[in-house]
């Protein structure tokens, strides 16, 4: 074996400027202008420190795996990085072709009422602290953390989802159609 086969996969985030990054065992604090979020790393096999302004990360072991999971991490943690200082946004349309679709939010639930001239409502959860806010026929989702936003989308669109018709004539649903950095007001 060679001695670079024996090194430590080892990686590092720099934390920007007016967020602090703290470390609880296998819990990673994160607070910045917009807020502050958690992120459990219990099920990921990796070590995490604080140091001079940056994170550093280590794999536990040495294999391929191991250096995949390491660099999932770092993009983990440098995208909450970065969110708590411009935050994120995805837009997503209304599209309906008979009967208009309305969208509500109450609590932690967002309600898709009238589709396909549905007596019940569809029910879908928001996850984390992402921000929905139906305007016209879009609905904004801001936030810090990417990932709580792209899912709160995603079960957007799988409730607005046509089952049991031909997909290529029955458009209706609610689709992103923007995503970027940054929070629109």
């Amino acid at each position: 074996m060679s001695t670079n086969q024996l090194e430590e996969f080892k990686d590092q985030v720099d934390i920007p400027e007016g967020v602090t990054v703290s470390v609880d065992k296998h819990m990673v604090s994160f607070v910045g202008p917009l807020g502050k979020t958690y992120k459990s790393f219990r099920s990921i096999p990796i070590n995490v420190e604080v140091n001079d302004g940056k994170v550093l990360l280590s794999a536990i072991n040495q294999k391929k795996r191991d250096y995949a999971i390491l660099h999932t991490a770092r993009s983990i943690i440098k995208n909450i990085c970065e969110g708590l200082v411009t935050g994120y946004t995805i837009k997503m349309k209304i599209v309906f072709s008979h009967f208009p679709i309305t969208v509500k939010v109450e609590g932690k639930k967002i309600l898709i009422e009238n589709f396909q001239g549905e007596r019940a409502p569809r029910i879908t959860n928001i996850v984390g602290n992402t921000k929905v806010v139906p305007k016209g026929e879009d609905v904004i989702l801001t936030g810090e953390v990417w990932t709580d936003i792209t899912q709160t989308a995603a079960n957007i669109e799988l409730k607005s989802k046509v089952k049991n018709k031909d997909h290529r004539v029955f458009l209706d649903g609610i689709y992103a159609f923007e995503k970027k950095k940054g929070i629109d007001k």
